[in-house]
């Protein structure tokens, strides 16, 4: 009887001890030239992929071409759950279509897979993890600077500030590591906090395409100083709309993956918080800095 009772709290035990494990998924991240990042994938148990991790979106997006090409399946679109490896974990996701998608990627998928986890970005090691808490070490190393999710719909924002002669403009950005460039900003709300965009130094003018398609017209202007919480990036340029906006219902702007591939980065999806840390992209020079406008 005695023994028994023994095999019984062991088997009883091991359930309550796992579950107090701190546990992590490692993936293989690529960074191309374009800023897009990427970690091949396995969708339906039968194509390899290779998606972009993309925190201003959510699902799984793939772009026609490889809907109509590529897929050894036929694929129902927004309504059937099919499985999606990342690593060893296996997630059940809808598929949406989209015209384009980062520079050589499948598509993307969104923050959204990761809810009630964390997941770290290490550009160092070039490695994208996913952990069931936040490492220890992370609250105590004073290099990393912590920032509070802020929500709207299903995208999430950051506060951030720009300087311009003298003038200061603080507001949330949402936080979106597909978008290749640095930083962009609406020139309505500028407008509106009367920020000094005619003291801007003018690049260029350029046209960027939409997942969709459709085309976006901006001016890219050097910036004085962007902060993001206690780090100052300084002369940054950046890209400021001028009609069409990438978000229909909210005029928005965007912390792009050239400013964020600069910090190995924490995603607190349990108290909804980031962390930041300046990495071996610190310093490194931006796409369209020092080149003659048009």
């Amino acid at each position: 009887m005695k023994k028994n009772l023994v095999v019984a709290f062991i088997l009883f035990s091991i359930p309550s001890f796992a579950q107090k494990l701190k546990l992590s998924d490692t993936v293989s991240l690529t960074i191309n030239e374009h800023n897009t990042i990427f970690i091949k994938a396995v969708f339906n148990e039968k194509d390899t992929l290779n998606l972009n991790f993309d925190t201003g979106t959510t699902e799984l997006i793939l772009i026609n071409d490889v809907l109509k090409n590529t897929l050894k399946s036929t694929t129902e679109l927004y309504s059937t759950f099919y499985h999606l490896k990342i690593g060893k974990t296996i997630y059940k996701t809808k598929v949406y279509d989209a015209e384009l998608a980062g520079h050589g990627t499948d598509g993307r998928f969104g923050w959204d897979f990761f809810k009630g986890k964390v997941v770290e970005l290490n550009y160092d090691n070039n490695s994208m993890i996913i952990h069931s808490e936040l490492p220890n070490y992370v609250k105590l190393d004073s290099k990393f600077t912590t920032l509070k999710m802020e929500f709207w719909k299903d995208l999430f924002f950051v506060s951030s500030e720009i300087k311009e002669n003298g003038i200061v403009n603080k507001d949330l950005y949402l936080f979106d590591t597909g978008f290749e460039r640095t930083v962009m900003l609406d020139g309505e709300l500028l407008k509106k906090g009367k920020f000094p965009t005619n003291k801007m130094k003018f690049i260029k003018k350029v046209m960027m395409k939409g997942a969709q398609g459709n085309e976006i017209d901006l001016i890219t202007s050097n910036l004085e100083i962007l902060k993001i919480g206690k780090y100052k990036l300084k002369n940054i340029p950046v890209q400021i709309t001028t009609t069409q906006r990438p978000l229909k219902d909210k005029n928005v702007p965007i912390l792009g993956n050239e400013i964020l591939k600069k910090f190995n980065i924490f995603l607190d999806f349990q108290n909804n918080s980031v962390y930041l840390k300046p990495n071996k992209f610190y310093n490194q020079k931006y796409i369209d800095e020092k080149k003659p406008g048009i």
